[in-house]
């Protein structure tokens, strides 16, 4: 049955979440499983109820029936009939057009009816963002934003457009009919228990803030790895790239999070602060400096995929390196990469130390201190020391500190991103959403890489064989400055 947890303050009144693209893959294996799991828990609000928005012609019936088949393959824990038929009562769904203002106004009497007075609405736009404007528009010639006694708050699923014009002109059309607080845009990588947990480990932690900085830090590696090809996304991703589909937004969020400065406080606006602070902090690359610092390359057989054009030139991996001109990172290189097909499925910060100052001991090697912050998929922190080997005269060993999730939390401990991203949502905190001088900084980075790489094929588009760490330029790329990628020790030979 339904096992409750500590009930989250929440105003008192009936909280509607809308899902606009109800009927669509997103909402069947994220958003219902998270908001499901957020019921057992007690931390849905205690009056709520979900409508559903779609062109699919769905009864209630035919809309419970689509999700009760996604709970029991997407939930993702022990699944319980007895609590889907407590939960089922609160779906609801409304046949409509995202371009017919009727359908909207249909929306907003069907939700004034089962209101019945001062209520708070949650819109999720699990769509295209060419969508947002449009419904975003209807649902303010509605009435249907307008806070008379309960909160209006919009969530807003990336990509948050396809570059710096778009992005600013996005801005534009959803600030026309929203404030910048009603606004929550969505990076799901952010609702990760173990990206948060970055935080956790600088700032509760202070063992490792007096050595965060140039002083102590040789460099910052950031790894997104993917196993899988491309899997259903084909079309769009052959449209869109790995830069705009993993850098613009989910490693430029890690890095920001690893090079912030400490927040005044865990507040949103502050918080937000210090991340804008060390996007804005690292410089926009010249086409000379884009041939240097940036990698770009595809796997083979790529254009033979289906719904992929034969001629193109999309890259399916991409390696930068970055600085962040401030006081604390002067010097330090960020080298960032992430790439599909590749060997594993691996998302990793390493953080290495410098080198003692003096070699002291009479050793053959001395290897930097390492701390790494597995974010998936094991999931936890190790500390790499130096240790003298037992029964030796000089010999030493790299030996690990280790933390893992399983082991000190126990198993199914992290809940699905969406979970806490929704749940923050409800509860009106927006540090865990980007705001919109954070995603236009992000945008203007990205461009002029773009830029080069589309009007100048600079660098030259590389290939790698499915199943190895990427092409050798990504190797070059550290190697140029006598380093390497500490992930992973594949021999070269084989790619």
């Amino acid at each position: 049955m339904v096992t409750f947890m500590n009930t989250q303050p929440y105003n008192g009144l009936l909280t509607t979440i809308v899902i606009f693209g109800a009927s669509g893959d997103l909402t069947q294996r994220k958003l219902i499983p998270s908001l499901f799991n957020l019921f057992r828990k007690r931390r849905t609000p205690k009056k709520f109820k979900i409508v559903g928005f779609g062109g699919t012609a769905f009864t209630d019936d035919q809309f419970r029936e689509h999700l009760h088949k996604g709970m029991k393959e997407f939930a993702g824990y022990d699944f319980s009939d007895d609590d889907w038929n407590v939960f089922a009562p609160n779906l609801h769904y409304l046949t409509g057009k995202y371009t017919e203002p009727s359908d909207f106004q249909k929306l907003a009497d069907t939700l004034t009816a089962s209101e019945e007075g001062d209520a708070n609405r949650l819109f999720y736009m699990a769509l295209p963002p060419t969508l947002f404007p449009t419904i975003i528009e209807n649902l303010d010639a509605t009435g249907q934003l307008h806070e008379n006694g309960g909160w209006r708050r919009v969530v807003l699923e990336k990509p948050f457009g396809t570059d710096l014009p778009s992005a600013v002109t996005l801005n534009k059309q959803v600030h026309k009919a929203l404030n910048e607080n009603q606004i929550y845009r969505i990076d799901h990588y952010l609702g990760k228990e173990t990206v948060q947990n970055i935080l956790f480990t600088r700032f509760a932690n202070t063992i490792f803030e007096p050595i965060w900085n140039r002083n102590y830090i040789d460099h910052v590696q950031i790894t997104v790895a993917e196993k899988v090809g491309l899997e259903h996304r084909a079309k769009f991703y052959d449209d869109v790239g790995v830069l705009r589909d993993m850098f613009q937004n989910h490693l430029l969020q890690l890095l920001s999070l690893v090079a912030m400065e400490p927040p005044a406080s865990f507040s949103a606006s502050h918080l937000r602060n210090e991340k804008v602070k060390v996007l804005s902090a690292i410089q926009p690359m010249t086409p000379e400096q884009v041939s240097v610092n940036t990698v770009r390359a595809q796997y083979k057989g790529y254009r033979n995929e289906a719904k992929v054009d034969p001629t193109s030139t999309t890259p399916t991996y991409a390696a930068l390196r970055l600085f962040v001109n401030n006081w604390r990172w002067k010097g330090v290189p960020f080298y960032l990469r992430s790439g599909k097909n590749l060997a594993e499925k691996q998302s990793q910060i390493i953080i290495q130390f410098k080198e003692p100052p003096l070699a002291m001991f009479p050793m053959q090697t001395m290897k930097p201190n390492l701390l790494v912050l597995y974010l998936q998929p094991d999931e936890g922190v190790h500390l790499r020391f130096e240790a003298k080997a037992p029964d030796t005269v000089n010999e030493t060993r790299s030996v690990d500190m280790e933390f893992h999730y399983e082991s000190a939390f126990g198993k199914s401990v992290i809940p699905e991103a969406y979970e806490r991203l929704l749940l923050d949502a409800l509860q009106g905190d927006a540090s865990l959403f980007t705001r919109a001088d954070e995603v236009e900084s992000a945008w203007s980075l990205i461009d002029p890489i773009l830029q080069t790489w589309q009007a100048h094929q600079t660098p030259p588009l590389g290939v790698y064989k499915p199943g190895s760490w990427g092409p050798l330029e990504g190797y070059d790329l550290l190697a140029r400055d006598g380093r390497r990628w500490l992930n992973e020790e594949a021999s070269l030979h084989d790619r």
